[in-house]
């Protein structure tokens, strides 16, 4: 059995790295993955697009100038129209041909709706479910074919967001999930229930936390979501509002072996941030985790 301290990962969007249009400054990959090394970590996922590399070769180079393995990718990808474009084709076959190529084991796939960014709710009809069902289970054989498990995300803004979407794709789909604890807990979803109900449906996991006054503004459709998390909404690990412990804590009685990856969403604004910058945030959240797996190891010697 892998320590849980042996699977921790960083996401380049804890500094601020999207692929959303106008989401804000990007730093560079030599920058962010520097960062990730320095606190600790011994991964990364590949972050938008070509972030990492143009190819495959090129991001096994510069994620092990950095002593990082890549253990997944958030792949944003239009399921439930009758075709993908295409564009859409061609970066669902680079992810997945890319990730294979690292040694990774598992594609996030973020179910995306047609807008620029994550504002926006949208609900499907019978019609785009169909669609989104056979679309998902062609993608599922695809990366299979490459030896990766396809890791659905539940995300605020996307075509699988609330309670009842969650539900459908449990009920009517066997893909596997990415339990994302800031998402679900912004939709009302309960990451703990998710992780003691459906453990073994759980392929990989990204973990946030988050303010709960300003997930509520977002419900409430007070503010967007880009406002919220430009407002500091996602929190480093145990200084918000989601019960961050319980989730690891049943995931890893139940056996989960996979990855738990930082992935605090950020927007920086204007220019590099300085040194200390996203980094302090995401080496509180490792410090966290480190404290946390040695309160589990000890439940277990009790």
């Amino acid at each position: 059995m892998t320590s849980l301290t042996d699977r921790i990962a960083g996401a380049p969007i804890s500094w601020g790295v999207d692929g959303s249009p106008g989401w804000g400054y990007l730093l560079s990959s030599d920058r962010v993955l520097g960062e990730m090394a320095s606190i600790g970590l011994s991964a990364t996922e590949l972050g938008p697009d070509c972030f990492l590399g143009e190819t495959p070769e090129t991001v096994r180079r510069n994620t092990a100038a950095a002593g990082l393995a890549v253990v997944g990718g958030f792949v944003p990808l239009l399921l439930h129209l009758p075709s993908r474009s295409g564009e859409q084709e061609g970066y669902a076959r680079r992810a997945i041909k890319t990730l294979a190529a690292c040694g990774s084991k598992a594609m996030v796939l973020g179910p995306v709706l047609p807008q620029n960014g994550y504002d926006l709710s949208g609900e499907l009809d019978a019609t785009h479910w169909d669609t989104f069902d056979r679309n998902l289970k062609r993608l599922i054989a695809q990366a299979g074919e490459a030896g990766l498990e396809v890791a659905l995300h539940q995300h605020w803004g996307m075509a699988v967001e609330q309670p009842r979407h969650l539900d459908r794709v449990l009920a009517k789909t066997d893909v596997s999930l990415c339990l994302d604890t800031g998402h679900m807990f912004l939709a009302g979803i309960d990451p703990l229930e998710v992780a003691r109900t459906v453990p073994d449906r759980i392929a990989h996991v990204h973990l946030k936390d988050v303010d709960e006054t300003a997930a509520a503004r977002v419900r409430a459709g007070e503010v967007t979501f880009r406002q919220a998390v430009r407002g500091g909404m996602f929190r480093p690990l145990g200084s918000g509002d989601v019960d961050v412990e319980g989730v690891i804590s049943a995931l890893e009685a139940a056996g989960y072996q996979g990855w738990y990856v930082l992935e605090q969403d950020k927007i920086l604004d204007g220019a590099p941030p300085p040194r200390q910058g996203p980094v302090e945030d995401a080496a509180t959240s490792v410090r966290y985790l480190r404290e946390l797996a040695v309160m589990i190891e000890h439940r277990r010697e009790e």
